[in-house]
């Protein structure tokens, strides 16, 4: 099992990109702006559905690698390292667009809103480089790196079902809000963005310190 400190580290990490914008997260917001929170949820169940496919495939793949090639945990750390620094620049840079701005999109089934959200996400660069770049970061190789994947993956899941709940539930009143407050879309950014940068160069550290 990770350690208290590794879990929190984890946990602070899926909370950051949870929060930035991706093209699950536009998905989402956009039909539950336009179709209502419902559709909104339905969609975020396709979603999750696609967090365990990601999930289990690292698991179980990055047991595999970790054992059969050389340095390719020292190398999939490296990975992450650069593509968090990539999301806390992409965070930051003049021009970001929000996920909020109202979107019209056609009323779909709730087979569609659930088999969208599972191919939107399925078809994510982003989670997939979170599940095989950034997860090796917080396994340590000497334990059961089965256990440990499938734990922190859980985590991960668990906390991403909250937060867009929270996220599609209020989706319609968020962007109201930002729509007449576009300093606090900026601060959300950079506060992402510190974040993000801050795990990539605590990471790098500990990297160089074995």
């Amino acid at each position: 099992m990770p350690s208290t400190t590794t879990l929190l580290a984890f946990a602070a990490l899926a909370v950051g990109m949870v929060l930035t914008p991706g093209p699950n997260m536009i998905y989402m917001i956009s039909r539950a702006i336009t179709q209502g929170r419902v559709a909104g949820l339905i969609s975020l169940a396709g979603v999750v559905v696609g967090f365990i496919f990601y999930m289990l495939c690292a698991a179980f793949g990055i047991t595999a690698i970790v054992f059969a090639v050389p340095y390719a945990y020292d190398a999939m750390r490296f990975a992450g390292v650069i593509y968090l620094l990539w999301l806390a620049f992409d965070a930051v840079r003049p021009g970001g667009r929000s996920p909020f701005q109202l979107r019209k999109l056609p009323i779909a089934s709730r087979k569609r809103l659930f088999t969208m959200g599972l191919l939107t996400n399925l078809f994510n660069p982003k989670i997939a480089i979170f599940y095989l770049a950034l997860l090796p970061n917080f396994i340590d190789p000497t334990g059961s790196v089965l256990l440990q994947s499938l734990t922190l993956g859980t985590l991960h899941i668990v906390i991403s079902i909250t937060l867009n709940t929270i996220i599609a539930c209020a989706a319609g009143s968020i962007a109201g809000f930002l729509a007449v407050r576009p300093g606090w879309l900026l601060a959300q950014r950079w506060v992402m963005g510190t974040m993000l940068g801050a795990l990539a160069v605590n990471i790098a550290l500990e990297k160089s310190r074995r």
